[in-house]
């Protein structure tokens, strides 16, 4: 896999919110500490521990899910919808400053060679349709969700985040488990209960809506 792997560019807004969250990392990781064993005086995990793997793939993952958000935002104008699609662009996208922030202050890419999830003691091969790790949409779906309008848009949006998060939330256990660090064992233990609790609001929101993930 090559070094440029990413998926689509995120909106204009969306970046604003990962830069400035990017800059609240790198100050907070910065700042002085009088506890030993800070992440500013701790040993950089490996290119290859649990740590800098979760961290460089949840970002590809997260980024995704904040596309997503975005678009169905401007697709309908229900309040619980967008509500719910805010949500996971604040989340997700300061989640993603933190892992980048993170992977800069240990002097690590953001991108890898490396198969995604390698870190997991399982790899995942990119089918070259958009999907780079499971749960990931394909940009086929991600087309569909761009055309889509209204009630059918809100639809596909909750099937498409259910299986994002069911994957996501596989792989944030999986880095709450196994890291190194505090920062992301506590970070991933954290997306866990997120994305959990989201997916049973998205079960709720489909069976409204006549349908099922």
């Amino acid at each position: 896999m090559s070094t440029t792997r990413s998926s689509r560019p995120m909106t204009a807004a969306g970046g604003v919110v990962l830069l400035l969250a990017l800059g609240l990392v790198a100050l907070m990781l910065v700042r002085p500490s009088s506890s030993a064993g800070s992440a500013s005086s701790a040993p950089a995990p490996a290119d290859t521990s649990v740590d800098v793997g979760f961290a460089r793939d949840m970002s590809i993952h997260h980024q995704q899910a904040v596309e997503m958000s975005f678009v169905v935002r401007d697709r309908t104008s229900d309040v619980a919808v967008r509500r719910l699609a805010y949500d996971i662009i604040n989340t997700q996208a300061n989640q993603r400053g933190m892992m980048l922030g993170w992977l800069e202050m240990w002097g690590r890419a953001k991108s890898s060679d490396a198969p995604p999830m390698k870190w997991m003691g399982h790899t995942f091969t990119p089918r070259g349709d958009g999907s780079l790790m499971p749960g990931m949409a394909t940009d086929s779906e991600l087309d569909a969700l761009r055309a889509a309008k209204g009630r059918a848009a809100e639809v596909l949006y909750l099937k498409l985040m259910t299986t994002h998060h069911r994957a996501g939330a596989e792989m944030a256990q999986a880095a709450a488990d196994a890291a190194g660090t505090k920062e992301i064992r506590n970070l991933a233990a954290g997306m866990v209960r997120g994305q959990q609790s989201e997916i049973g609001l998205m079960a709720d929101m489909l069976k409204e809506r006549g349908s099922t993930a």
